[in-house]
């Protein structure tokens, strides 16, 4: 027992001081996590712990493969240094505040977190001869990941009902909080310690030479590979189809194709030894015949790609599925006409692509989407002669589906701060209330100032059509003299707060004649229903559109032995062309309170 307790305590120290970067990642992305669950009423701490648990995520994916490369040609010290340089800089790199964070910033957050990740893969194999060692590597390193998650799990799920066992039985009362906590903790740094754990020595262990695993033989001959054959048949179907019809295909047909490619690509990888062997020949016909199947496939996949986008022009979703479009021509070509092809092209130049898709100049994902769809309003405008002395002349009649087609683009351009372009291209009143919608944390304030600007529109009556009527707070501030408590909230999850032993819910999840409500709940006993309030904010303003302004919108009312006041700096709801009211948005309010 001591003897197996040594050798336990001995691979723990040597995962420590073998390891210390990534462990320390884990425990600060844990502590990320844990912290924005504390400060969760709070929108701006929030987002700054926030950005502090993504750059620590990112940094343990980061940190193995620097540890991985630095046990192929040395420079620890140096390579670690530069690695918490990168993360240092990412963080610095994301907005400072919740309200300047937009798609841009989700793109870079995913495509950096997927390279970080494809690094692992190769980056001690970049030099030639260690093609067996590299997928003996990726092999393993699969296996251990599959390995970490149902030993997190087990052990997780095992830790959370002893605190719950022991809260029940001997009423401690511990804080919901606690079960949380323990989660973030064991989910990230415990999955780190025992991914490492399984590592062992590292890239000596990874790379050695093993006998192919018969499960991944079995998945692959008899689950993977007849799904790849279905799937197969049906997109050469659909391909027939649109050809007798001689129609252009469906937009969505391009992620399928994809889906195809990706899934096929993995199984070639996970039967690359079985390749040379005689007796797997079913193995031989699939890795010959796979990128044959492709083919036709990336013919249809482009023009599906290019039918969306030379009508709508680029944006970051499009690009990005023509890059990947692009990335598997690639693939493609090299593994048809490279006889000796290599396994490690693919995560290489999935690599390259997607580097390329954030950093080149000029031509990266973000620039091409902005300059694109700035061609498109212009020509939009253009076409239908709305520009007068390059402004809009919004005095001109136009239909309701022009309006939204411009508005929209509009508010993708506000989200990537386009704010000199736009407002170069209107003038006068609608020039000033741009201006002030800039200001504002949120883009679509823009498109309805510039769908209200229009002012002879020939509407199309749609059950689908809307108008938006916007309440905003003239003044930013909320006076909180008299009250003694304050708990934020928004329109998207419930909030509790406990004070003095009293229990407040607000749930704002209950819809009536399809609108959203806010009621208030005490110690799960005394109501007070605020979708009443709610309405008549809106039935003052019936008659208007766009963006209102009001001195404060706020609600009162007393619940128990309190008095609590709600307030909004902004409040909307749409409304459909036949007068229906649809659902009520807000993105922050504060409920204040105070003793009677």
């Amino acid at each position: 027992m001591k003897t197996k307790f040594r050798e336990i305590t001995g691979k723990a120290q040597d995962v420590i001081f073998r390891y210390p970067m990534v462990l320390l990642m884990g425990l600060l992305s844990s502590i990320g996590a844990i912290c924005m669950m504390d400060s969760k009423n709070d929108g701006d701490l929030l987002f700054t712990y926030a950005k502090f648990t993504i750059c620590s995520s990112l940094g343990i994916s980061l940190m193995f493969a620097l540890k991985i490369l630095s046990q192929r040609i040395g420079r620890r010290l140096l390579l670690e240094i530069l690695g918490v340089v990168f993360l240092i800089g990412f963080y610095f790199i994301l907005p400072e505040k919740k309200k300047n964070f937009n798609d841009i910033q989700g793109f870079i957050i995913a495509i950096t977190f997927l390279l970080s990740h494809l690094l692992v893969s190769f980056a001690a194999f970049l030099s030639k001869n260690k093609e067996l060692n590299f997928w003996q590597y990726n092999k393993n390193l699969f296996v251990n990941i599959f390995l970490t998650a149902v030993f997190t799990g087990v052990l997780t799920g095992g830790v959370e009902l002893a605190i719950l066992a022991i809260d029940k039985l001997f009423d401690f009362h511990f804080d919901d909080i606690l079960y949380l906590d323990t989660f973030y903790m064991l989910a990230i740094s415990g999955s780190c310690f025992i991914f490492l754990l399984f590592n062992e020595t590292g890239l000596d262990y990874l790379e050695k030479d093993g006998t192919y695993p018969v499960i991944l033989k079995f998945f692959t001959q008899f689950v993977l590979i007849p799904l790849l054959f279905i799937y197969l048949i049906i997109l050469y179907l659909y391909s027939f189809k649109i050809i007798i019809r001689w129609e252009l295909p469906r937009g969505w047909v391009s992620y399928l194709v994809l889906a195809y490619s990706v899934v096929g690509i993995l199984a070639l990888l996970l039967v690359y030894p079985l390749k040379e062997e005689k007796a797997k020949s079913w193995v031989k016909v699939f890795s010959q015949a796979f990128y044959y199947t492709i083919i036709p496939l990336l013919v249809l996949l482009f023009t599906a790609i290019f039918t969306r986008i030379l009508e709508y022009g680029y944006t970051e979703p499009r690009y990005f599925v023509l890059l990947l479009a692009l990335w598997l021509l690639s693939v493609v070509v090299y593994f048809v006409l490279n006889k000796k092809a290599s396994i490690k092209f693919i995560p290489v130049s999935l690599f390259t692509f997607g580097l390329f898709s954030l950093i080149f100049p000029y031509l990266n994902a973000f620039s091409v989407a902005k300059r694109s769809q700035k061609n498109e309003l212009i020509t939009l405008l253009d076409k239908n002669k709305l520009l007068v002395n390059n402004k809009i002349n919004f005095q001109k009649k136009v239909a309701d589906t022009l309006v939204d087609e411009i508005s929209n683009k509009f508010q993708f351009l506000a989200e990537r701060k386009q704010k000199d372009f736009l407002l170069n291209l209107v003038s006068g009143k609608t020039h000033d209330l741009l201006a002030d919608d800039f200001q504002q944390p949120y883009s679509w304030a823009v498109s309805s100032t510039i769908r209200n600007a229009f002012s002879v529109v020939d509407r199309i009556p749609e059950v689908s059509k809307y108008e938006r009527l916007i309440l905003e707070s003239e003044t930013k501030i909320t006076y909180i003299q008299g009250y003694q408590y304050i708990i934020n909230f928004n329109n998207y999850s419930q909030e509790s707060g406990n004070i003095n032993g009293d229990t407040f819910l607000i749930d704002n999840q209950a819809l009536v004649n399809n609108s959203r409500i806010i009621k208030v709940v005490l110690n799960s006993k005394e109501v007070v229903d605020f979708g009443p309030a709610m309405n008549r904010l809106f039935e003052n303003n019936t008659s208007q559109i766009g963006t209102v302004r009001m001195k404060e919108i706020s609600m009162e009312s007393d619940l128990g032995k309190y008095h609590i006041k709600i307030v909004f700096p902004s409040i909307s709801r749409d409304k459909t062309s036949d007068n229906k009211q649809n659902d009520i948005f807000y993105n922050e309010a504060v409920m204040l309170i105070r003793e009677k």
